[in-house]
């Protein structure tokens, strides 16, 4: 399909975003930190969590008080091979970023590594942090807890938040393996998107609570909310399509997320007090980091990734189809096509760019102002 959006520079883009999130409150550093992990969405194509989610999910939140724009990391706990940090409810890119630093050093030293967050926020891409891991020929594993919206199966409530279950490896390609998916069969994030560029959610993802499906994707946003409509897991509604699979994934994701740390879980994240005000999110995240070298070696495990990749790529392909793709594989050719080109901005993103810069009264002006 034709890109029809005008692109932003890359560096102007980058730029922007670390000014306006500096602006708002958050150290230059870290600003910069929360930028880069935004960029990286769009770069790989998940636009549902790049310069789409900056305002309505960071900005606004720093503004209604759910989010502290100033991090202070507490570590909890801390061992040869763990750590548990207590984020206070900063940004969770930046305690995600500090967590995930201090694990690959522990993994180099130690062989496995692993950590968890609690009091935390929306981190961003879960790829993020697992990649960071594969760029030092580590393993990368990582998942967060969010806000109530899947419904177990046989079930019409919302009870686990989408829960992304994702992996990094290193392979002798010139992109990791990596799958980031969450565990619902479509993400919250992907609806907000519809609803902003006014497409409805396909039917049959969306549950309301007496049984029929939702596809107004406004309505579903606000009935998430309200309690009135779930998402099905991943797999599908009842047993049929094996929905239980993603319940129990969902599951597996929401306990390492809280357990672990101690933190909050299920209808304590949902940013709503008893008495309808808003609250912190307090959401948790978990990271494992695993050295290959502690086994057969990075040279051997980057080699048989690889080339159980490229087997799995020229298998015999369905009728229809010339193409098989792995995980990953589809981000690097993205950013392979974006890379000159810089982030394609859809016009509702353009007004709250436009919005911000000239709150703050930014130096910025953009190619789709002209």
């Amino acid at each position: 399909m034709t890109e029809t959006r005008p692109y932003v520079a890359w560096d102007l883009m980058n730029d922007f975003l670390t000014d306006a999130f500096a602006g708002f409150g958050v150290p230059r550093e870290e600003a910069a930190i929360c930028a880069d992990v935004l960029l990286e969405s769009d770069r790989r194509g998940i636009e549902s969590h790049g310069c789409n989610r900056f305002k309505p999910i960071y900005i606004d939140r720093i503004l209604n008080g759910t989010l502290l724009p100033e991090t202070e990391i507490e570590i909890l706990k801390e061992t040869p091979t763990t750590v548990v940090m207590d984020a206070h409810n900063g940004m969770g890119m930046v305690a995600s970023h500090r967590m995930m630093e201090m694990l690959i050093d522990k993994a180099k030293k130690n062989g496995m590594a692993g950590g968890a967050i609690r009091n935390s926020t929306h981190y961003g891409i879960a790829g993020y942090w697992a990649t960071m891991a594969s760029k030092e020929g580590l393993i990368g594993l990582t998942g967060t807890n969010a806000r109530p919206s899947i419904a177990p199966t046989f079930g019409v409530e919302n009870m686990m938040g989408t829960n992304p279950l994702t992996f990094a490896f290193p392979t002798d390609e010139e992109f990791p393996f990596c799958i980031d998916c969450a565990t619902s069969i479509v993400q919250r994030g992907k609806i907000e998107y519809y609803a902003r560029e006014g497409k409805d959610t396909p039917a049959g993802m969306v549950v309301a609570r007496d049984g029929t499906a939702m596809t107004d994707s406004a309505q579903i946003l606000q009935a998430l909310v309200d309690g009135e409509a779930a998402l099905a897991p991943l797999g599908g509604i009842g047993e049929e399509l094996a929905g239980y699979k993603g319940y129990g994934y969902a599951a597996v994701v929401e306990i390492l997320s809280a357990a672990l740390a101690g933190g909050k879980f299920m209808k304590a994240l949902t940013g709503v007090a008893e008495d309808g005000s808003r609250r912190m999110y307090q959401l948790g995240h978990f990271f494992f980091v695993i050295d290959p070298d502690a086994f057969m070696g990075q040279d051997q495990f980057r080699k048989t990734a690889g080339d159980i990749c490229r087997a799995l790529r020229a298998s015999q392909k369905a009728p229809g189809h010339d193409r098989i793709y792995t995980a990953g594989e589809k981000e690097y050719l993205t950013w392979l096509d974006r890379r000159d080109k810089g982030v394609p901005v859809s016009a509702a993103v353009q007004k709250e760019i436009l919005e911000v810069r000239d709150r703050l009264n930014l130096p910025y002006h953009f190619p789709f102002e002209d």
